[in-house]
């Protein structure tokens, strides 16, 4: 399968001012998708303007006719399967089917306190994510649903008329436990990873490669179990979490050499961040242009 390329733009331009004019570049630039983070508040950012992730693709999809469209990722931190199905089919109509939810297991950061409850141990996250696909996929899926799950409920929850993708729109399965893999080989469309998160600040970017070969081995095995072909899959890397960093943004040859490498592994997308000035996300936005439009010619 050939690689694609996307990018995600994080929420923190005003629609008018430069907010609008992202997603569209983004389109004019040809990226497979356009994603951005779900959640209230994330790292550096938090003391400057974020926006919710959900009004902000809403707005996307009125604002551009092809690209597709997604988040990067939701979690159970304060969402609920309910009223998140709601919003996704009325997302998914608006859109003409462009939407793909990435969804995860969340985290300890600000949204793990937010709503004011104590942070959940990895278990409690993993128990909660356990409950919260299923259902959403029955939620996405089902003209009426009622369930009482240990964490979630839904009583006679209607969603007609139904997304407009069939069965349902994509799951992007963000994970790397073995819980959480279970879920992508049995609910998702594509998996989701960001590497391994241990290797960040000591490790090599040849450590990194073998760990992210290990995690695909451990997708196939989930996939194996559950009757399922990976190849089934797609394969999602969001580049800037490895020991590589932001290096491979920095020429086109760079970028070429970090997602053949990638590529090789079984990587079928790779996720580029949109330039953020004085943010990790510093990249030289017309080095970036020229990746989104140069990079793939050079790969296939």
């Amino acid at each position: 399968m050939s690689l694609r390329l996307s990018t995600v733009i994080l929420p923190v331009d005003r629609w008018h001012e430069g907010g609008r004019a992202k997603w569209q570049r983004a389109e004019e630039l040809g990226f497979h998708a356009a994603y951005t983070y779900d959640h209230l508040s994330w790292r550096t950012f938090r003391d400057g303007p974020w926006f919710g992730a959900l009004p902000t693709l809403t707005a996307a999809a009125t604002a551009t006719d092809r690209l597709r469209l997604g988040t990067l990722v939701t979690s159970p931190n304060f969402r609920h399967p309910v009223t998140l199905a709601k919003e996704l089919i009325s997302l998914d109509d608006i859109s003409g089917g462009r939407v793909t939810l990435g969804i995860g297991a969340g985290g300890n950061g600000f949204d793990a306190t937010a709503l004011g409850q104590e942070p959940w141990t990895p278990k409690e996250r993993a128990d909660r994510f356990g409950e919260f696909v299923p259902l959403l996929d029955r939620l996405l899926t089902e003209g009426a649903v009622s369930q009482k799950g240990d964490f979630y409920t839904a009583e006679e929850a209607r969603n007609l008329p139904g997304c407009v993708q069939r069965p349902r729109l994509p799951f992007a399965v963000a994970a790397t436990g073995p819980r959480g893999l279970k879920l992508a080989a049995r609910y998702g469309q594509a998996w989701v990873t960001t590497g391994d998160p241990k290797l960040y600040e000591t490790g090599t970017p040849e450590q990194s490669v073998e760990a992210l070969r290990g995690q695909i081995e451990r997708l196939g095995k989930a996939c194996a179990e559950a009757g399922r072909e990976v190849a089934g899959l797609d394969k999602i890397l969001l580049h800037g979490f490895t020991p590589d960093r932001n290096r491979p943004l920095e020429s086109v040859d760079a970028f070429v050499d970090f997602a053949g490498r990638h590529q090789e592994l079984g990587y079928t997308e790779i996720v580029i961040h949109w330039p953020i000035p004085d943010s990790d996300f510093a990249t030289d936005l017309t080095v970036f242009e020229s990746i989104s439009t140069e990079a793939l010619a050079q790969l296939r």
